[in-house]
């Protein structure tokens, strides 16, 4: 099957808050790439919600580069030279990472410490599965699967490698994780906004008690942070967005893909979350999937129900974390302005999930 261009993720043009220093981009890029030649064009990807992307084109050759928002704060996060070089560590191992070909720790050339990767051109899925794809119920179960599978393969990469072994802290990863979570929501907050309070105290009274189970873990796998080769979207090329990947347990990272997962009957509000097209016909069911991926692994997934309230909670935090920029006017772009309705939402589904007979599984 083929796929027309129009399906092509493309670039658009620069916010204006977005700008950066051209001419001093395209010195860096020719002192440290070889071979280009000419004046760079410069536009930017819209997609994503939290890290800036824009391509970087000169003639025929284009390239990706990645740099944190204005006013990123918070420890760890927006750490674009970690993602680089979790990114140069995992390639030789997982052929799906794009190859890095800078990175750049002086702030002074565009205003942040950034990175450049190749351009990996394919389709990536957003809200709505494309016509053009061609894909009935049976296919669009088959790209589930495939999706799944490369999240398997991710977790079966030998963490005894020196450089893979250095972007992880060891065993302790859930009790790092909701600590560092619910601090972050303590510092995200807002005038208003509800601490659910009881979502958090649920959660640290769950967390497993046997937190040894160590791989390595992508930590934000969506559908819209894959990439679909144009001849064959069955077939995944790359996968992108590397910046939280660490040595974690994998029920953690299956937790935090399942957050994203809206189903065709969920309820309307958060229906009006959904980013991906996991609603089509054909896509798993998100119990379908925990239970594909226990098959795949042989891991007892029988008791999911902390790790999915987990991913909830963590994709609370991040829309607050963003919100919060906007609310404190560091950025103007309006797609924010209603993040405060999409943390509510999150939090009342993780209240009905942890009550009694409400349905945490």
């Amino acid at each position: 099957m083929t796929t027309t261009n129009t399906m092509i993720d493309e670039a658009r043009e620069l916010r204006d808050e977005d700008r950066l220093d051209a001419g001093r981009l395209d010195a860096y890029l020719k002192s440290v790439i070889p071979g280009l030649e000419g004046t760079p064009s410069i536009r930017q990807f819209h997609g994503g919600a939290s890290n800036l992307t824009y391509l970087i084109a000169y003639g025929g050759r284009a390239m990706v580069l990645r740099r944190p928002p204005p006013g990123a704060t918070g420890a760890g996060a927006h750490d674009m030279l970690r993602e680089a070089a979790v990114m140069a560590a995992l390639r030789p191992h997982y052929p799906y990472v794009p190859a890095i070909l800078a990175r750049c720790e002086d702030a002074d050339v565009i205003g942040t410490p950034f990175y450049v990767m190749e351009r990996l051109e394919g389709v990536i899925l957003r809200s709505d599965m494309p016509p053009g794809l061609g894909l009935d119920a049976d296919g669009v179960r088959r790209l589930c699967t495939t999706f799944l599978d490369r999240l398997v393969d991710l977790h079966a990469i030998d963490t005894s490698e020196p450089r893979i072994a250095a972007f992880g802290k060891g065993a302790g990863y859930v009790a790092r994780q909701l600590a560092g979570w619910t601090g972050r929501w303590d510092r995200a907050a807002t005038a208003g906004v509800d601490p659910y309070a009881d979502v958090v105290e649920w959660l640290r009274a769950r967390q497993p008690a046997n937190d040894s189970r160590l791989c390595v873990i992508h930590n934000d796998y969506r559908f819209d942070n894959v990439v679909l080769d144009p001849a064959d979207p069955l077939r995944i090329v790359g996968v992108l967005d590397w910046e939280m990947a660490t040595i974690g347990d994998p029920l953690m990272d299956l937790g935090g893909a399942l957050a994203y997962w809206v189903e065709a009957d969920d309820d309307p509000a958060f229906k009006a979350l959904r980013r991906q097209p996991t609603h089509e016909a054909g896509m798993l069911t998100r119990r379908e999937a925990i239970a594909y991926y226990g098959a795949r692994t042989g891991m007892d997934v029988s008791d999911f129900a902390f790790y999915e309230v987990f991913g909830l909670f963590r994709l609370m935090v991040i829309l607050q974390q963003i919100y919060r920029r906007y609310a404190l006017g560091q950025t103007t772009n309006e797609q924010f302005a209603g993040f405060d309705g999409f943390v509510r939402c999150l939090g009342e589904r993780c209240r009905r999930l942890i009550a009694p007979g409400g349905g945490a599984r």
